[in-house]
């Protein structure tokens, strides 16, 4: 895992493909003309207190467990870093470069991994949180802590919030989000900057989908992984099995 900054990341010894990863980021992150719509990412990223992780291609069964080593570390300081923290994970590209995975097969590579992930899991899932997904409450979990997952693919077009050309998790605590809800006010008046960002950004309208933690209608699945369109899966890929509390 590497705490990068615009200082340091140009010296550090990284495979081509990482290095390729993190440039694009940068740009993504820092264009002016086209700013990206998470003001509170964009801001982390500027902060110098996004972290980076690099795990294998998401085909490999090894990948889940590097991904779990990066977000166990993650997981124990990330309240040091700031308020504005996230963990940026980008998978290696597949070696056959012909093949296009679609939108649809992307989603089913994201859910195996929070799938995979939860079953290595060394610690219980939060007593506090429910393991029904289908319940307003309901957020990925992992050592603990309470997560917000974001996917991006290099198959989405349309939705271009979604789109980068490895494919991306941006995992974002929740201690970090109720700081930025702290301010009620603040928070409305962002949000409402950022889904005016989204109408410029995207070529398609705002997913149906996305909501507020917390709300009765909120299901915080259907945001993880938006298709390049307004379908949705009918039912959650992810459970949670052997344990008590629903």
């Amino acid at each position: 895992m590497y705490l990068v900054t615009k200082e340091n990341v140009h010296y550090m010894e990284l495979e081509s493909w990482k290095k390729d990863a993190i440039n694009k980021f940068d740009l993504k992150m820092m264009d002016k003309e086209k700013p990206f719509p998470c003001i509170p990412a964009t801001l982390g990223y500027q902060l110098n207190q996004i972290c980076f992780g690099f795990v294998s291609n998401p085909e490999k069964s090894i990948t889940s467990k590097e991904l779990a080593a990066v977000l166990k570390d993650y997981s124990s300081i990330y309240k040091s870093i700031g308020t504005y923290t996230s963990l940026v994970i980008f998978y290696e590209p597949s070696s056959e470069r012909a093949r296009n995975p679609s939108v649809e097969q992307f989603e089913q590579l994201f859910w195996e991994q929070l799938i995979q992930l939860s079953k290595i899991d060394e610690v219980e899932w939060p007593r506090h949180i429910p393991a029904n997904p289908m319940q307003s409450l309901w957020e990925f979990c992992f050592h603990g802590e309470q997560y917000f997952m974001y996917c991006a693919t290099p198959s989405h077009i349309n939705r271009n919030s979604r789109h980068f050309p490895y494919f991306m998790l941006a995992i974002t605590p929740r201690w970090v989000l109720e700081k930025f809800t702290s301010s009620p006010l603040q928070a409305e008046k962002i949000k409402a900057k950022i889904r005016d960002r989204l109408t410029n950004y995207d070529s398609i309208s705002i997913h149906p989908n996305l909501n507020t933690y917390g709300q009765k209608d909120n299901y915080e699945w259907k945001q993880y992984f938006l298709r390049d369109d307004e379908t949705t899966l009918s039912k959650c890929p992810f459970h949670k099995k052997n344990r008590e509390q629903e």
